[in-house]
């Protein structure tokens, strides 16, 4: 296969169509990170995604709908109440990065949910993507496009570096607004459950039900994007547990504060706005990986609001990397 051609506008789209109506996959752009899709309802072609990104046919995918009401095509709901909480909730925050983990529908693909029997699902507010869906007139599963454990991409330059030998197109829709993954929330009789933080925080969700405690679930639950490491670079990370001192081979990845004597620096925001530091993270770890750095250190995040799953995010990128030592 020929290199990935990055496309736009009605002939980008025009081609996607073609290529996923035919069982092929496509990198596409979502609000949070740049997706690789496929239709959800074409087993072959959710398999080219795993050989894609030599992804573990054990991690579920994300299945992406235009709007609420398609929901029925790829969920079998269990009760009216479970209904109602669905339609609260994607009511304010769809179309948006929220997905939801839901009884499937008997007649999605098991490859698509892993053989398990919720699937996740969401509805993008990216208005390419959306355009997309509404021609396809098909679910599309769409988990980000990248080698699997790797940084997620949230540019279409990104998705070429990434996959750019293993797809044909790439559907550019400009940089990702939020750059971070979805916040996955699961539904259950006492509560929900943050499975995985995301642009939509706890602060927010709080008004839609009592909010269990993450850490004190007995069920095991596989949800996409979820595993101890990802998100990684291929240079050792390190979280700072304190204070260290320069280090010319080093990379230096902060919220806001400007040091010297490290091999190179990233800041996140100067002023420290945490939704700027969320659309800069994943960048800002491609460039240290690419820098001179030979190992990479992280400066802790506040865990408040969207600063809780910037953490997720490096905390499962230095589980993913060959990570040194805590300094």
């Amino acid at each position: 296969m020929s290199g990935a051609r990055i496309l736009s506008g009605r002939e980008g789209e025009d081609q996607a169509v073609a290529l996923l109506r035919d069982g092929g996959i496509v990198g596409v752009p979502t609000e949070t990170v740049y997706g690789l899709a496929a239709d959800a309802f074409q087993p072959l072609a959710v398999a080219r995604i795993y050989e894609a990104k030599s992804r573990p046919l054990s991690d579920p995918l994300i299945v992406h709908l235009p709007e609420a009401a398609w929901l029925d095509r790829v969920v079998r709901f269990t009760s009216a109440r479970q209904r109602e909480v669905v339609e609260r909730l994607s009511g304010a925050f769809w179309p948006g990065p929220m997905t939801l983990l839901l009884p499937r529908h008997p007649q999605l693909p098991d490859l698509v949910t892993a053989g398990m029997e919720s699937v996740a699902v969401r509805v993008s507010s990216h208005p390419v993507f959306q355009n997309l869906l509404q021609r396809m007139d098909s679910p599309l599963a769409a988990p980000s496009a990248n080698r699997f454990g790797r940084i997620s991409p949230t540019t279409a330059e990104d998705v070429r570096i990434e996959l750019g030998e293993r797809i044909p197109l790439i559907l550019d829709g400009g940089p990702c607004p939020h750059g971070l993954e979805s916040t996955i929330l699961g539904l259950e009789e006492n509560g929900l459950r943050i499975l995985r933080p995301g642009p939509i925080t706890q602060e927010q969700l709080k008004e839609f039900g009592h909010l269990l405690n993450e850490k004190t679930s007995g069920q095991d639950v596989k949800t996409p994007g979820s595993l101890p490491g990802h998100y990684a670079p291929r240079k050792p990370l390190t979280i700072m547990e304190r204070d260290i001192s320069p280090d010319p081979s080093a990379g230096l990845l902060s919220l806001a504060s400007s040091r010297q004597g490290f091999a190179m620096q990233e800041i996140l925001s100067p002023d420290g706005d945490l939704r700027e530091a969320a659309s800069r993270l994943y960048g800002a770890l491609r460039r240290l990986d690419d820098g001179p750095a030979t190992v990479l250190y992280a400066e802790k995040i506040p865990e408040e609001g969207l600063g809780v799953a910037i953490m997720d995010r490096l905390r499962r990128a230095s589980h993913g990397s060959r990570t040194g030592k805590t300094p």
